[in-house]
């Protein structure tokens, strides 16, 4: 899959994407990369680190989150994105539901576009991706966690994700099973256990677990101390064939997907 000009050979290799996010309040980092010169030098920080695709967010989307209108989001992120694409040789992505603020994005460079309702919330945001020819990750999510047969019923949310992606002519579609959105803590643990069934799918998964409320519940653990709990959930998406990984720590987790991949196949060079 190309994206932002560079090769990503997600059928062999467990890619990073680098949470940047620019807003206040943010769950796990909100506010500290909320200006320009903290913002470019955390991601200095993360392409010295060895980060794949830098994921710019303009608002968060924590549980009980505010929603922000298109026009604060966009400020927020396009000057961001500018000077991302110019400093850096990195792809970057834009996480946002909204398809004005994906357009404006795309404009100022973005070249994947991370959606955390998969095309579903906003109607135009499928053709706003086609028209720009971009990447799209289509993450799982539900207004409320309730479910008939959690697993079945994924699979069908997350074939209608890819129905309106393929309708739109996108093909460059990546999926995110959606750990930490319209889902109990027992089915977010279930997920992460059974997300290769999204391989039957056809497309690379990214995995996003960083610091979220599952890792905090399992070890009783506030947000600042859950990098260990990510790891362990990075390294089990490596085994299960993930192509992406978002995480806040770029290092840590690049370390634990180089040993889990040398157990898995350097004893066969």
């Amino acid at each position: 899959m190309i994206i932002g000009g560079k090769n990503f050979d997600t059928a062999n290799h467990t890619y990073i994407m680098g949470i940047l996010n620019v807003t206040p309040d943010s769950f796990s980092d909100g506010g500290k990369f909320n200006g320009m010169d903290a913002a470019i030098a955390h991601a200095h920080r993360m392409v010295e680190e060895g980060v794949d695709i830098i994921d710019v967010g303009g608002e968060s989307t924590r549980p009980g989150h505010i929603q922000i209108t298109d026009e604060e989001e966009i400020a927020r992120v396009t000057p961001i994105i500018e000077v991302l694409k110019k400093e850096f040789d990195v792809p970057v992505s834009i996480d946002t539901y909204k398809s004005h603020v994906a357009e404006a994005a795309l404009q100022a460079g973005a070249d994947l576009v991370n959606d955390i309702w998969g095309l579903k919330y906003d109607k135009k945001m499928a053709s706003v991706i086609a028209k720009y020819q971009a990447a799209c990750c289509l993450m799982h999510n539900r207004e409320k966690a309730e479910y008939q047969d959690f697993l079945k019923d994924f699979m069908d949310d997350m074939k209608e994700c890819v129905r309106l992606a393929k309708a739109a002519g996108i093909d460059k579609i990546i999926l995110d099973p959606g750990v930490g959105f319209g889902k109990t803590y027992e089915m977010n643990l279930e997920i992460i256990d059974k997300m290769e069934i999204l391989n039957e799918l056809g497309y690379p998964v990214l995995l996003g677990t960083s610091r979220k409320s599952v890792i905090g519940l399992t070890l009783d653990l506030p947000v600042t101390q859950r990098e260990e709990g990510t790891m362990v959930t990075t390294v089990y998406g490596v085994q299960k064939g993930c192509a992406f990984v978002r995480v806040h720590d770029v290092e840590k987790n690049k370390r634990a997907i180089q040993m889990t991949k040398a157990i898995m196949r350097g004893h066969e060079v």
